[in-house]
């Protein structure tokens, strides 16, 4: 009978133990940011105008949803398809830039300079070539984004080891054998690596495009609600954002993981 009791009553240890505490920690931080930030807003009795309750901008998101709904899609699609563009061209860029040290040493400067710019002061230089609308939205997304897929594809075809440039001379390789056999694999980590932080810069060259140049999107939705001094839908909008960023940033990562695991050796503990 006591042996019965004692299995019918489990210790809690093996299921704390059970429990993936990484993979409950994004939900969990997630939780515990919404309610210290419905309790700051009670606390301290702040007004809606200046920070609404989590609880008002879930409510804002079902009143607007099909504005919502629409405007997110928009915003996915200019920040998707400007991402996809810059993947393309910042991988060729890369490869160019990486293929020789001369083109390096040039074109790197440039590189900088170009991604110093603020892309916000690009955009009404591309409203009067392409007018208002998606085409702006899609192309800033591009700009802001394909700098750090060109840095590093250049990056990881740049720091290939000279010793092992030189063994494959002395075997008879050809440049565009070691670019291709050892150059581009090397290089594969950076690139999907790079894609990560791409992703988040291309949806803040969407919204800030939306913001200026079109009547669609986010961006635009957002700058609409402000005017109408409708904080909750603004910070529904951002949420909104959020949301799809992580999204795109967890396929990304799921993308990588797939692509470049074997690069992947850390033993760090949790």
């Amino acid at each position: 009978m006591a042996m019965q009791n004692r299995a019918a009553k489990p210790s809690t240890k093996p299921l704390m133990q059970r429990i993936n505490w990484v993979r409950a920690a994004p939900f969990l931080y997630t939780l515990g940011l919404f309610v210290i930030w419905e309790l700051s807003v009670i606390v301290f009795a702040l007004p809606q105008t200046l920070l609404p309750a989590p609880t008002r901008v879930f409510e804002a998101i079902v009143q607007y949803w099909s504005p919502i709904w629409k405007n997110s899609l928009q915003t996915l699609y200019t920040t998707t398809l400007g991402f996809l563009i810059a993947v393309v061209a910042g991988l060729g860029i890369g490869l160019f830039i990486g293929w020789s040290k001369t083109i390096y040493a040039g074109l790197y400067p440039l590189m900088i300079g170009f991604n110093a710019i603020p892309k916000v002061a690009l955009v009404p230089i591309l409203v009067i070539w392409f007018g208002i609308g998606t085409v702006p939205a899609v192309l800033t997304a591009f700009l802001i984004s394909f700098f750090p897929i060109v840095v590093n594809v250049a990056t990881g075809l740049a720091t290939i080891e000279p010793e092992t440039e030189d063994v494959l001379r002395a075997l008879g390789a050809r440049k565009i054998d070691i670019m291709l056999k050892v150059g581009i694999p090397r290089s594969m980590p950076y690139f999907f690596g790079s894609l990560k932080i791409a992703i988040t810069l291309a949806f803040v060259g969407s919204v800030v495009s939306e913001t200026v140049a079109s009547n669609y999107g986010l961006g635009n939705m957002m700058s609409s609600a402000q005017s109408q001094f409708n904080v909750p839908l603004v910070f529904a909008g951002l949420l909104m954002l959020a949301i799809e960023g992580i999204a795109m940033y967890a396929l990304m990562a799921f993308i990588e993981k797939r692509m470049t695991g074997w690069a992947h050796r850390s033993t760090m503990a949790n």
